[in-house]
Order: structure tokens, then sequence, then C-alpha cells
């Protein structure tokens, strides 16, 4: 699953016109968006956009911040122009992803000014609510981390969330929601070995695998949905796990409410990511994982079990996934709606590609999606004269220019989406 040719194999002379042919539309690209900001923004503004960093009852309070929405517009334009024709005339190498990345959050910051010029809004509100919309894609991503480290490729992301989802607000209405919880795990679980069982002991392709697993989840839900949970509806009518404080720490400006006064699916998330990374990168177990992602038959004569091991990280991503969907109905609304996923599942899989199969990029790969899903909503509440419709399509859009624009070349692990046949 890469993004782009491997430039390592590539004449000298070919990798230079391909940055070249790159860099040249990145320009052209950031030009547009300068023009964009100068002419539909610049026109439109007036007054100051405040940003309130803190909330009445912080003890550390902090003055707002207040930027003069016309001025501020039009250096955003110089500078996207500026980029734009540098990147044009004389761009090429890893610059250009990052003027790129540079560009586009100085056209997104130039978005928030315009929508609240003359108004206000809280920016930790808006922090704290990306941290929450980036938990089911982190977690997402981090169950495809542990799939495709050791070779398989989980499509069926969408699916685990959507199972854990339905799961989590059945047993929890019926239950409660610690036990909600540990189903939707199980669940997520039993998905994963599934799908471990198609792809390393049937050896089905593993794309259609995914699907196959998808389908069945999605026409499986929505079916009991509409059937059993319209007419009884105390089976859908799940506790929701409340945010807590973590003492001193939920105190620190903008970041304490970010990170220290959460839920558990946030806590959860950020502790899951934290110990896959010093599995992966720093255990025993860890590099026989990634050996096996890379080069099974090598790990094979090393003594590896590589079915064990495959089903092992599979089943685990699983778990994950499951953990991620109960995110939607235990950690949110309380119900389960059909397709309530959204989606979020292939955003995981983006979100691991753009962290380039390491659980921490695909958390702050997630962030950022989390962030378009935010601002997407703060959009809406600001009145902003852009249709709901199109505001609806921000999250998706800032995953084709994320994926497409500024991943640049992401290799994914040598035997990814191979089967392996013991000889």
């Amino acid at each position: 699953m890469t993004t782009s040719p491997d430039v390592s194999v590539m004449p000298q002379t070919a990798v230079a016109t391909a940055w070249r042919r790159r860099s040249r539309i990145y320009g052209i690209v950031l030009i547009g968006l300068a023009l964009l900001v100068a002419f539909i923004f610049g026109p439109d503004v007036d007054g100051d956009a405040t940003f309130r960093l803190s909330r009445p009852k912080d003890p550390f309070a902090l003055p707002n911040l207040v930027v003069p929405a016309a001025p501020f517009t039009y250096i955003a334009a110089a500078l996207l122009a500026f980029l734009g024709a540098r990147e044009f005339l004389r761009g090429g190498g890893r610059w250009s992803s990052i003027a790129l990345g540079v560009g586009l959050a100085i056209a997104v910051v130039a978005l928030l000014v315009w929508a609240t010029a003359g108004k206000s809004f809280s920016l930790t509100g808006m922090l704290q609510a990306t941290m929450v919309r980036a938990v089911p894609i982190a977690l997402g991503g981090l169950a495809g981390v542990l799939c495709e480290r050791v070779g398989v490729v989980n499509i069926a992301i969408e699916g685990m969330l959507l199972a854990g989802a339905f799961t989590g607000a059945l047993v929890g209405s019926l239950l409660g929601g610690w036990m909600g919880l540990l189903t939707a795990v199980i669940i997520g679980g039993a998905f994963g070995f599934m799908l471990a069982a198609l792809v390393v002991t049937y050896r089905m392709d593993q794309i259609i695998a995914g699907v196959v697993i998808n389908l069945f989840v999605l026409g499986l839900t929505s079916y009991v949905s509409s059937q059993v949970f319209a007419e009884y509806r105390s089976l859908n009518d799940a506790p929701v796990f409340r945010a807590f404080k973590i003492p001193i720490l939920s105190d620190i400006p903008v970041i304490g409410p970010m990170l220290f006064n959460q839920n558990i699916f946030v806590y959860g998330a950020l502790i899951l990511v934290a110990i896959a990374t010093y599995y992966l990168f720093y255990t025993r177990n860890g590099l026989r994982a990634r050996a096996v992602g890379e080069h099974p038959r090598a790990a094979d004569t090393l003594g590896i079990n590589v079915y064990r091991t495959r089903y092992i990280h599979v089943t685990l991503g699983g778990m994950v996934a499951g953990f991620g969907g109960a995110w939607f109905t235990l950690g949110s609304v309380g119900r389960f709606d059909e397709n309530m996923t959204g989606g979020r599942g292939y955003i995981g899989l983006a979100a691991m590609i753009f962290g380039r199969w390491h659980p921490v990029g695909a958390l702050l790969a997630a962030l950022v999606f989390g962030f378009a899903d935010s601002l997407q909503q703060k959009l809406a509440l600001l009145q902003t004269p852009i249709p709901s419709e199109f505001l609806a399509m921000f999250p998706y859009i800032a995953t084709i220019v994320v994926v497409a624009g500024l991943i640049g070349r992401a290799r994914a692990p040598a035997a990814d989406g191979k089967p392996y046949i013991k000889e």
C-alpha cells in the first residue's frame, strides 16, 4: 500500500522530474488558495476575531486571543502566494510536502479568522472536541498498524468499529456500561480472529475478506436497528461514560482540558498508543512481529511461528477496533444508529498510512482528521455562509488531501497483503 512510486529504484533524472512535477502542482494549489483567501475571504471580513483560551471556571485564566481579521487575511494570502510561487519556480525535494502542509494550515487559520470576524468562540473547547473526535480514528489506525505490521491488510476496521458500537449499546443497555465495553472488545476480537482465519489459514484475498466482514456487520446491525431496536427501545439505551478530571493536570491552560478532562476512551486511546509503540519497537516480540511483516520466510527459518503471530496480532487489532467502536455509543450518545461509524474505519486506515505504520504517527494523523471534524461543527455554529453539505465534507476532504498530498513516499511493510505458505 504505497502512495507513490518507490524512488529508491528510480533513476535520478526520473526522481528529479517527478519531484519537479509534484512541486509545480503544489505551487498551483497554494497560489489558488492565496487567491481564494484574498478575494473570497478578504472583501467580506470586518472586525476582530476573538478566540477564548480559557473558560470562566479555569483557575489559570489566559487572556483572549484577538486577531484583526482583515489585516490577517491579506497577510495569510501573501504568505500563501509566496509559498506557491516558490514551489512553482524553485520547489523540489521534501520541502515541497512541508510547504504544502504549512500552506494548508495557513489557509485553515484564515478560514477560522474569517468565520469568527466580529464574533468569538472557545478555542480550548474546539481542541477538546478535536481530541474526542480523533479517538475512533486513532484506535482504527492503531488496529491497522497491529495488523499490517505482521503483513495483514485490515479493510474490516469499519465493520469492527460498527460491531463494537452495536454491542456496546445492546449489552450496555442490559448489563451496564462496563459489561458493554468488555463485550464490545471481545466481539471486535472475534471479528479479528475471523479475518485471520480467512486470510491466514484459508488464504482468502485480504481485501475481499475485509469487505465481506464490513458488509456482513453493516447488514446485521442495520436489520436489528430497524426491526428490534425500533420496537424495544430499552435495548438501545446504554449509559455513557462521562469525562473526569485528572487533578492538577486538568488545570493547565488549553492543554489541560484537551488531554486531562476526558472520558475513559480518550485516556484508553493514549495508553494503548503508548503500549503499542513500546511493544512494537522496544521488545523482542515486537521485533518478531515486524519481521513477520517484512520477511515472513526469513522469520520462519529463525523459528518464529508466522501463522500464530498473524493470528494474535490481527485478533488484538480487532479488540482495539472493538474498543474504538464502543466510543460511538458508550462514550458519546448512548444509543446505536444505523451505520453510525460513518466511514471512520476507512479514515483510520488513512491515518495509519499518514502515520507511516507507526502508532504515534497514526494518533497525530487522527488529530488532523479530528480537527477537520470539529472544525466543520464549529463553522456551522458560527453560521458561516458555507452550505452545511460542504461543511459535512470537511473530514473526508482532509483525508483525501492528506493522503494524496502530504505523505510523499510511504513504504508499507514488505509482506503487507501477501499470503504466506509454509514450505
